[in-house]
This record gives structure tokens, sequence and C-alpha cells, in this order.
């Protein structure tokens, strides 16, 4: 009597195109998560970007807007007799 037979054999030894069907599996799922974030991230930074443009632009029918900045500017108060030592 042989130490393995055929069939005990095919049930101990390693199932290598189970193994690479798997791996296979595993590779495709990978990819697709990988490819459904970076799709993700770039929907996401676009929409971000149209509506902070948005938010930047002042209304056409606003009748304030006159071109201009919306605050007026103030100059910054620099004293002149500053000493410096050194």
């Amino acid at each position: 009597m042989p130490l393995f037979n055929s069939q005990h054999h095919n049930d101990r030894g390693i199932r290598w195109r189970g193994i690479a069907t798997t791996v296979v599996v595993e590779l495709l799922v990978l990819l697709a998560l990988t490819f459904a974030v970076v799709r993700y991230v770039e929907w996401s930074s676009d929409t971000a970007q149209a509506e902070f443009m948005s938010a930047t632009k002042p209304s056409a029918s606003d009748p304030t807007y006159s071109g201009e900045f919306s605050t007026p500017v103030r100059a910054l108060k620099v004293r002149a007799d500053c000493d410096r030592k050194g």
C-alpha cells in the first residue's frame, strides 16, 4: 500500500489554481477600490473648487457691487520715528 494514494494526495496538496484564482480576485478588488477612491477624491476636489470659486464671485445682480473690494482698504499706521539700535 503506497504512503499516499492519489485521492489523499489531492486533498493534502497545495492547490495552486485555487490560490492563483484567489490572488487574481483580490487584486481585481484592490484595483477597483483604488479606482473608486481616486475618482471620489477627484470629484470631491472639483466640487470643492467650484463651490469656492462661486463663493468668491460677487453676484451680478448685487446692487452694491462696485468692482472694488467689498471692505475698504486701510493704510497701515507705521511709526516713522523708529530708532534702531545696533
